[in-house]
């Protein structure tokens, strides 16, 4: 249990929306893509476009956790240097190459708190938690479900707010969080539903 989480409701105030990860990318497109990364693989100098294309996604993904802008360049410093030396082991799985720079985010992330030892920061804003807040109950008093909720999602584990945040605060696809958490598609389904049961079980429990 992660009993310094803190959710943050403010933050959304300081960066610009992340652009929605639920849109559908074309097969094509990503084929493209790979053909990028091959080249990449050959020839490290060719990385700086897919740098260039993911430094803002990847900083805003990382900045929505830490709430501060130096941590966030730290990180995201790291985040494309493992990236770099850890391209050539890089497969094409189905899903955007950003899934795999995402991984390495979350994982760096991860690094800076069991570092720090600080409070883990999530993003809340309340066009996302309206959509959580239709999968749990159909309740119509928005601000009081919404507090039983933030204090039902503080009571989880870290690792299954993170696939929360990422299906609900960030709205991305089953199969990219499947990439993302390192499980299958089908297992990032069932985990969801059974933390979105956990979540229903909290708020019935604290009234």
């Amino acid at each position: 249990m992660f009993s310094n989480l803190q959710i943050s409701r403010t933050l959304a105030k300081n960066t610009a929306r992340m652009e929605s990860s639920n849109k559908t990318v074309s097969q094509e497109a990503m084929q493209a893509e790979w053909q990028e990364v091959q080249a990449a693989q050959r020839n490290p100098a060719l990385f700086k476009p897919l740098y260039d294309r993911y430094f803002d996604p990847i900083f805003r993904f990382v900045f929505k956790r830490t709430a501060d802008e130096n941590t966030s360049a730290d990180v995201c410093s790291q985040v494309f240097l493992k990236a770099m030396q850890k391209l050539h082991k890089y497969e094409y799985k189905g899903v955007p190459f950003s899934a795999w720079l995402y991984r390495i985010a979350s994982n760096e992330v991860a690094q800076h708190y069991r570092n720090t030892q600080k409070n883990r920061v999530v993003s809340v804003e309340d066009h996302n938690i309206s959509d959580l807040i239709d999968e749990i109950t159909e309740d119509g008093d928005f601000e009081n479900t919404r507090n039983k909720m933030l204090k039902a999602m503080n009571e989880l584990k870290e690792g299954d707010l993170a696939l929360i945040e990422m299906r609900f605060f960030e709205q991305r696809p089953f199969k990219e969080i499947a990439e993302i958490l390192e499980i299958t598609e089908s297992n990032a389904k069932v985990k969801t539903y059974r933390i979105l049961e956990k979540i229903k079980k909290l708020m019935m429990k604290n009234g």
